[in-house]
């Protein structure tokens, strides 16, 4: 379990910030060389590897290397333990929001 946890803390994490996120919207579009990913944004091609390799460590992406161009590519498996998540995150603030609905009717009920 604690392993999980911290698997999940990685990919929570790395998609809090907003380059990484934009990293893996463009990805979700398919396979792309690092100077096109790094394209978009102001900084240095070292502090946007910084970024890919939160993304690749944490599971989000995978990387391959053909000559001198190396490609990353979405790997989605760790978004779907994410998602996962925020479901049964959801499913359990929606139950426990219907009680506390029912207890307030009963109580306006009550008056």
């Amino acid at each position: 379990m604690p392993n999980n946890t911290t698997r999940l803390n990685r990919v929570f994490q790395a998609l809090a910030d907003p380059t990484r996120r934009a990293v893996i919207e463009r990805l979700n579009r398919g396979p792309a060389p690092v100077t096109e990913l790094a394209r978009p944004f102001k900084m240095a091609l070292p502090s946007f590897s910084q970024h890919l390799a939160v993304l690749r460590n944490c599971g989000l992406v995978r990387s391959r290397k053909l000559g001198r161009v190396r490609t990353y590519q979405l790997a989605p498996r760790p978004l779907k333990t994410a998602e996962t998540w925020l479901e049964t995150q959801r499913a359990h603030w929606e139950r426990r929001l219907g009680q506390l609905d029912t207890y307030l009717a009963d109580l306006k009920g009550k008056q």
